[in-house]
């Protein structure tokens, strides 16, 4: 026990400065005033009072009054010279004061009276420094240096009051020895260290001695008010704790984070400037040899040079936090082998000038001060762990956006060659960005444990020697033998994941495939067949599933296990090996805490091993991208390194290119300003050629692969301002014409010469050119091209910024492109008009309004040269002559610009003026139309029949009905409309914030825009939204756990909790054994025997006992890891089967309101998290939990004082956790939102190369690919500091919880007589508790935003579905039916939904069995409303349709529908064989097949592939041309040989002469049967039976075509005329 020299009873306690014994020498001054202690240490207090009082008035009145009037922006957040080492000596010397008042307390009780000299002036010193601290922030927020006078003198007068003290104290020769004397000496040291810092301020800013101060300038990110990422900024302490996050994560619950809320990043780290970083390292290593070094390790140095010194600094802070972690279990030995000295006296201090001294020994001898070094090492080792982790990742965010961006720029330069070939595909560079940059950002943050953990390890097993002596190596041994089988666990899994990584991509394909063809598959019955497919793939990603959730059982149970075992095993032996063993519980409770810290470098082991192997496989793929084939030289800012010389201020920050973004430019002039010198150079017509060409081919070869030349001999010419038409039959080369102009094509010979006129308006100065491809031929550079493909390229972006693409809005040329393109009445649909977001790919729109969109954008850009591939094919015949005649032949011909048209219609030939017609990737012809007609007669003649007219200028005739605006029932009219954003909406648990979410990718950015209307709409909505936000999604985790079943989850809840009541019984029995050999020993002293032989101790029972329990508590741990994983396997497998079921039979309505990227989410994302993230995150949840809550309950029952302390700590922890999680899940949802954009852009950007090189707008893509990096990095970063904010503040109040615990069982012990054992149990279990209260905190904020993904598929488990069932039953339907196609509609209305108006109105109509009828109408008249009635697709609220006398509506569904064939406007192919395109059933022969394909034109085509029936279908037929496509699915409605077909606008692109063909093929393969066309050319439909002209779902004209067109006013004449 502590003891202290007992007053006599006649002197009273009571307080005097110098003490009040009666020979007390502290008054004595009779050797000079100088020489008493006493008056020494009051001589200290001067410099103190002297600063409190001048500062207290300054701090209070000054800073009082002025927060009032003047608010002190961040921008004035200037760092004085010398800032972190002010900072860093004020905390040393305050740790160095309380040593000092801890070292006067303890001294003080060895005299009889208080001596308050002794720890008095420390305490005002301790004051003086905190006090000096705040007034210098003050001071340096304000930038009015001028005041640091006051601490100057006070730092003179501290320094010169302990130069005194220690001179005196050394001259009465009191050494090293006395513990005060070293403290004197250290804080002499200090004081005149901050005395250097303040002179250092005033030489540095000036103020004062100077003529003229230094102006500064606060670092130039802070003069722009957008940042408000202050880490990089903010003092000191802020850093270490994340003090300026806590307005910010406050702030969250009142409103939810967007990209407003969280700002710009600062400069430093921006992708632009980490990526001229990177650069500069690359271009380092290039210097030396000409030939690059590539390969891996050349991008390994790159990025030690340019990343590694943050590494170093976090590796620095990881191991002095791994050093202090020590300082726990050594303080624990120590204070329990205090308390259980037996009462003895400590031999009486020194005294010297008067007063006493002690040594450090007998300081560290007192367990209160050995508590109040517990409390101080702890908060300093969180503090640098969270800081090591911190700059980890912060710089792995940093080089996380330097590579993206170097990828993009990579991109940007990729052959197209490759792509199309399939060497690189999209999903292979998304995966480089989305995956491969994520395992390098991770590699860089789990960086700083390769280097720790071998010291953690070595530190703690010698600690462990020194405690226990050899057994300490066995129970070492035992750790160090599990983690190899450890890290075999850790392989297995992760192979298990990979595959069911590739399983789960082969569903997600499959799904995909599905959902895009979901009409196709409704309207062929076939959706069970794949539904079936997507089940059998998910069955084999189960069973991988279960082999990952059984070794993530496994991986659990040994962590928790590995500790048991070592511990048992150590105390078995180290009692075995010597009789005598001292067991104490000071050696116990020490050597489990150590055990416990061992464990952790051995279970992160396997993660970092892990995580190096696949940073090296993600450097080696880089590596290999990197090298792949370019076409243009390397183009990239060049930037001017300047450093802010006008800055003196040393912050870390200022090392980067201040000029890198200069904000009083347009940003996007950013990329240009750093183009390569020679890129401005005049493109001077060149002299070789006529002034009159635009571009000239000269005998060139281009290939596309290695194989033999996809174009050759290619010789063509294109005159400057003329109309050039480009035809020729499918697949003959005009597409790779283009690019070959383009310089997208390898050019294996020839040459490609581009002329160039002055651009129109100032087309030059906007986008640098750059080189076109390089070769033997003369290459001259060209201008941009305004570029429209034939498969329409739309960004993820509105209406009108896909138009514009990035030029300024110029509202009259806007109104006449859009008008030319015919768009006003389809933007008139859209819900938002032009500002409506067209989601990936053009999600929302018709294939003819992709097509118009990205011709729109052609005519809109000023380019001098326009190229357009096939504009018509997806067009009727009145959008495409009103494109042609206000688009082409008006808008383009009056801007002079040169125009190449690559087209089908060839009745359009006669406005060229000049024209190239192909034939198998040569040139057949070129000339006017008028020198073909003379050179090649034939092929003119072959034109003419096709063109159905003579040879003569036709007078075109207009139809003046115009296109019925709002009559366009375009399915899609519904897709954004306000209801669909509701169930959206509900969907998404009711925050603003939905859009994330659900919205295609960019919608994201729209957040803004939605979140003010629903603001707008509703402010009650918004607050209960708030209110949501802040609970936890309760019922999602009941409707995780239901799916479970009882008994497994009875299992669950039993084993966890027993497992947790023995371990908690473990430690106790260690306690109580430990206690008992204390107690044993000290009557073995008394009575004078050995403990074992003489006094007949024996540890062998309580050995038994503890190894029957941890043996129990092994088993344990084994049953709850497997009954966690084993309950999510069974919820994954639940919860996919009832999803896939349920969206097969919704009705079609469901796929036309819901974007297909929001249901794809639930297949992909959402799913992924149920199978494998969430069963992990339950089971640290659960576990982190009872383990929090059996330390608290430990404690409290070890001293009941604690429960006290626990109600203040737990009342802060609810509200830290409360704020945390909801900012938490803000930030976390748009980190994902932020990605998708960012993601979205790489695939936009490769799927785009052709148009955007040749509109020249790559600098403008890089500045965008900029703005989304830095969108997503900056999220990343507050979620990083979030994280940090939250962990720092729990281990604090960890550190509060030992502190308590520590002071509480130490005076319980002191003076209650509580047993040792329990005083170690109690603290050791403290020691956990800061861990366990991060982990639980962390985990309910994952699974608060994992449980959205349960939430989501429950969502979509609501759907109705269709009503399957008929009145009759698949037997009474009469099999071959129907036999004659007969077909009667009557009185018919047909609505999409019943809260939308019909589009079909009381039709009738009768159609005689083997009749051809056509349908025409106006865009939106109704006619796909017609063809989906027949199936049953749409609502029939009215009347009905009678096919061989059986009503449809009383069939079976699938029974209906697999009775009918239709083919699509859009054709679907699926990706697997022919065969199984044609034929999924397997119900066909080959001879079906190949007659079907003959049928359609197809089996040249089918022949000449490899495997003829069995080739291959990549994804969506993209191996196939569009129009072989379309033929493909004829051919598959000929397969199905039913009586009844309907083509929907099914030869839309397909060229004329395949066309004629195949109409004669279906009028003589189907004679017998019952055909209704719907038409975009009416010409296709002269020869039917019938024709039905439709308006507004009306029909208007019903009569064979004749009738109608002898009808002089029939409207149907009017179109015929019109598509002469």
């Amino acid at each position: 026990m502590i003891s202290r020299y007992k007053p006599s009873p006649g002197s009273t306690m009571s307080l005097a400065f110098c003490g009040n014994e009666n020979n007390s020498m502290a008054y004595n001054v009779d050797a000079g005033v100088l020489n008493n202690g006493c008056f020494l240490d009051a001589l200290n207090v001067v410099p103190h009072v002297f600063l409190l009082f001048i500062t207290f008035p300054i701090l209070f009145i000054g800073w009082g009054s002025q927060s009032s009037k003047v608010h002190i922006h961040h921008s004035t957040w200037l760092h004085f010279p010398g800032h972190n080492l002010r900072w860093l000596l004020t905390f040393i010397l305050l740790f160095i004061l309380v040593c000092e008042i801890a070292e006067g307390i303890v001294s003080d009780g060895f005299s009889q009276s208080h001596h308050l000299h002794l720890y008095m002036p420390a305490g005002l010193a301790f004051m003086a420094g905190i006090t000096s601290i705040i007034y210098y922030h003050n001071i340096e927020t304000s930038n009015f240096p001028k005041l640091l006078l006051a601490l100057l003198i006070y730092w003179v007068l501290a320094f010169i009051m302990k130069t005194i003290k220690f001179a005196k104290y050394t001259e009465h020769g009191i050494g090293p020895r006395q513990l005060r004397y070293c403290i004197t000496g250290l804080l002499v040291l200090l004081y005149g260290l901050l005395l250097a810092v303040e002179i250092n301020v005033i030489l540095g800013r000036r103020y004062m001695c100077f003529a003229n101060p230094t102006e500064v300038k606060p670092p130039e990110d802070l003069q722009d008010l957008g940042v408000r990422f202050l880490q990089p900024f903010v003092n000191l302490l802020s850093k270490a704790t994340y003090w300026w996050m806590n307005t910010f994560i406050t702030s969250a619950h009142r409103r939810p984070i967007d990209l407003k809320v969280i700002g710009k990043l600062p400069i430093a780290m921006r992708a632009l400037t980490n990526y001229i970083k990177l650069r500069q390292a690359f271009e380092d290593q290039k210097r030396p040899q000409d030939t690059a070094p590539l390969g891996p390790k050349w991008i390994w140095q790159a990025l030690r040079k340019a990343f590694g010194r943050p590494l170093i600094l976090s590796i620095t802070f990881r191991f002095l936090a791994d050093l202090l972690g020590f300082a726990g279990p050594l303080c624990i030995s120590g204070i329990v082998h205090h308390i259980s000295k037996d009462n003895r006296t400590i031999q009486p201090p020194m005294r010297l000038l008067g007063i006493y001294f002690i040594s450090s020994k007998e300081f560290l001898e007192n367990a209160y001060v050995l508590a109040v070094l517990l409390f101080l090492a702890l908060l300093l080792q969180r503090t640098f762990l969270q800081a090591s982790y911190y700059v980890a990742i912060e710089t792995g965010i940093n080089l996380r956006g330097a590579i993206q961006t170097k990828i993009y720029n990579k991109i940007m330069r990729l052959c197209t060659s490759n792509m199309s070939l399939g060497e690189l595909t999209v999903a292979q560079i998304c995966n480089l960005v989305a995956i491969d940059t994520n395992q390098l950002m991770w590699f860089f943050f789990l960086c700083p444990n390769l280097w720790a953990m071998p010291v953690q390890i070595i530190v703690g097993v010698i600690l462990l020697y020194y405690l226990l002596g050899i057994s300490a190596l066995i129970g070492a041994t035992v750790i160090a033998v599990l983690a190899p089988v450890q890290y075999f666990v850790a392989t297995k899994l992760s192979q298990a994941q990979k595959s069911a990584l590739e399983y789960s991509s082969v569903r997600l394909k499959k799904t995909n495939e599905l959902l895009r063809g979901i009409k196709l598959l409704k309207l062929y019955a076939w959706e069970n067949i794949f539904c079936d497919s997507v089940e059998e793939t998910r069955g084999k990603e189960l069973t991988s599933l279960q082999a990952f959730a059984f070794y993530t059982s496994i991986s659990i149970f040994m962590n928790a296990a590995i500790p048991i075992a070592a511990v048992l095993t150590t105390f078995v032996v180290h009692v075995h090996i010597s009789e005598d063993a001292d067991l104490s519980p000071a050696v116990a409770f020490a050597s489990l805490s150590l055990f416990h810290i061992l464990v952790t470098p051995l279970f992160l082991l396997s993660s970092v091993v892990r995580s190096t192997v696949k940073a090296l496989v993600s450097v080696q793929k880089l590596s290999e991208f990197f090298s792949s084939e370019e076409i243009g030289d390397e183009q990239e800012p060049r930037a001017v390194l300047t450093s802010g010389s006008s800055n003196h201020n040393q912050n870390r920050y200022q090392a980067v290119p201040l000029k890198v973004v200069n904000r009083k430019r347009a940003p996007r002039d950013d990329w240009n300003n750093y183009s390569s010198a020679g890129d401005h150079e005049g493109d001077g017509p060149s002299q070789d050629m006529d002034h009159d060409i635009c571009i000239k081919l000269t005998s060139g070869y281009f290939t596309w692969t290695d194989g033999p030349p996809t174009l050759s001999n290619v010789d063509i010419k294109i005159p400057f301002g003329k109309l050039t038409m480009i035809v020729g039959q499918v697949g003959c080369g005009k597409s790779s014409l283009l690019l070959a102009a383009l310089g997208e094509m390898q050019r294996v010979s020839g040459s490609v010469t581009w002329n160039s006129l002055p651009s129109l308006e100032c087309e030059r100065d906007e986008s640098p050119t750059e080189r076109d491809a390089a070769g033997d031929g003369d290459v001259r550079k060209r201008g941009p091209v305004a570029y429209a493909s034939q498969k329409p390229w739309l960004l993820n972006a509105t209406v009108v910024e896909n138009i514009t693409f990035e030029m300024p809005m110029i509202k009259p040329r806007y109104k006449a492109v859009i008008e030319a393109c015919s768009l006003q009445a389809d933007i008139d649909i859209l819900p938002q008009g032009d500002q409506t977001e067209i989601g990936e790919r053009g999600i929302i729109l018709s294939g003819g309004q992709k097509q118009r969109i990205s011709v729109a954008r052609a005519l809109y850009q000023q380019t001098n040269v326009v190229f357009l591939d096939d504009p018509f094919s997806a067009l009727d015949i009145h959008l495409s002559d009103h494109l042609m005649q206000d688009g082409i032949l008006k808008f383009l011909r009056e801007e002079k610009r040169t125009v190449v048209l690559v087209t089908h219609k060839l009745q359009y030939l006669p406005h060229a003026d000049w024209i190239i017609a192909m034939k198998d990737g040569t040139i057949q012809t070129e000339g006017t139309l008028k020198d073909i007609q003379n050179t090649e007669a034939e092929l003119f003649e072959q034109w003419k029949t096709l063109m159905h007219r003579e040879d003569r200028e036709f007078e075109k005739e207009t139809v003046a009905a115009s296109v019925t605006d709002l009559e366009r029932n375009n399915l899609r009219r519904a897709m954004y409309s306000r209801e669909a954003v509701r169930t959206e909406d509900d969907d998404e648990d009711g925050t603003p914030g939905w859009t994330c979410a659900m919205a295609p990718a960019g919608a994201a950015f729209t957040l803004d825009r939605a979140e003010e209307s629903v603001e707008s709409e509703d402010d009650d909505n918004l607050s209960q939204a708030m209110r949501q936000r802040a609970t936890i999604p309760w019922r999602s985790c009941g409707t995780y756990l239901s799916s479970a079943g009882v008994l497994l989850l009875a299992l669950l809840l039993l084993s966890q909790l027993l497992k947790h009541s023995l371990m908690v019984a473990i430690d106790y029995w260690l306690a109580h054994w430990t206690s008992h050999v204390i107690t044993a020993k000290i009557e073995a002293t008394n009575r004078n025997c050995t403990i074992v032989q003489g006094c007949g101790f024996s540890h062998s029972w309580y050995l038994s006992v503890f190894s029957v329990l941890c043996c129990l508590g092994i088993i344990l741990c084994l049953a709850t890891s497997v009954a966690v994983e084993w309950t999510g396997v069974k919820v994954a497998k639940e919860l996919h089967h009832n999803l896939l079921n349920k969206i097969i039979v919704a009705p079609m309505r469901l796929f036309e309101t819901t974007p297909l990227g929001s249901i794809l989410n639930r297949f992909s994302t959402d799913t992924n998290t149920i199978d494998q993230h969430i069963p992990s995150t339950l089971e640290c949840l659960s576990r982190s939990t009872l383990l929090c809550v059996s330390a608290l309950g430990v404690i409290s029952y070890v001293t009941p004082v604690f429960l006290f302390a626990l109600l203040p700590l737990a009342v802060t922890c609810y509200f830290i956790q409360k704020y945390f999680r909801v900012a938490s899940r803000d930030l976390q949802q748009l980190e994902d939102s932020t990605q998708l954009p960012l993601l979205s852009h790489f695939s936009e950007t490769v799927e785009g190369l052709p148009t955007i090189r040749a509109l020249r707008y790559e600098p403008r893509f890089r500045h965008r690919l900029l703005q989304f990096t830095d969108a997503n990095n900056i999220a990343s970063l507050f979620l990083t500091a979030a994280n940090r904010w939250l962990e720092v503040r729990m281990e604090y109040i960890g550190a509060c919880v030992v502190l308590v615990a520590a002071v509480a069982s130490i005076t319980n012990s002191l003076y209650n007589h509580l047993s040792t054992g329990l005083v170690g149990l109690g603290l050791t279990y403290a020691l956990m508790v800061s861990n366990y209260m991060n982990w639980m905190v962390r985990n309910l904020a994952d699974m608060e935003v994992q449980l959205g993904s349960v939430k989501r598929i429950n969502g979509l488990l609501k759907t109705e579905p269709e009503n399957y069932e008929g009145l009759l039953t698949v037997s009474q339907v009469p099999d071959g039916w129907p036999r004659q196609g007969e077909i009667k509609i009557q009185n018919l209305s047909v609505r999409y939904d019943t809260t939308l108006k019909p589009v079909l109105k009381n039709v009738n109509a009768h159609i005689s069995p083997g009749q051809k009828v056509g349908i025409c109408g106006r865009t939106g008249s109704g006619k796909s409303s017609f063809s989906l009635a027949f199936f049953r697709m749409v609502d029939m609220f009215e009347g009905r349709i009678v096919i061989d006398d059986i009503d449809i509506a009383k069939l079976p569904l699938q029974t209906l529908r697999s009775r009918l064939s239709i083919i699509l406007q859009d054709p679907i192919l699926f990706s697997g064989t022919i065969r199984f395109n044609l034929d999924p059933e397997m119900k066909a022969t080959d001879e079906m097949l190949w007659e079907a394909l003959d049928i359609a034109q197809l089996k040249p085509v089918v022949k000449s592939l490899p495997g003829g029936l069995d080739a291959i279908v990549t994804e969506g037929g993209e191996n196939f041309s569009q129009g072989q496509r379309q033929l493909f699915c004829l051919a598959r409605a000929f397969v199905r040989k039913s009586s009844i077909l309907i083509m929907d606008e099914a030869t839309a692109s397909i060229d004329m002469a395949t066309e004629s063909i195949l109409q004669k093929v279906v009028m003589t393969a189907f004679a017998d049967r019952t055909v209704v066309t719907i038409a975009h050319r009416v010409h296709t439909i002269l020869n039917a039976d019938l024709v039905i002209v439709m308006k507004r779902g009306i029909i208007l004209e019903y009569d064979k075509p004749q009738v109608l067109l002898d009808t002089e006013d029939s409207v149907f004449a009017s179109f015929v005329r019109a598509d002469k």
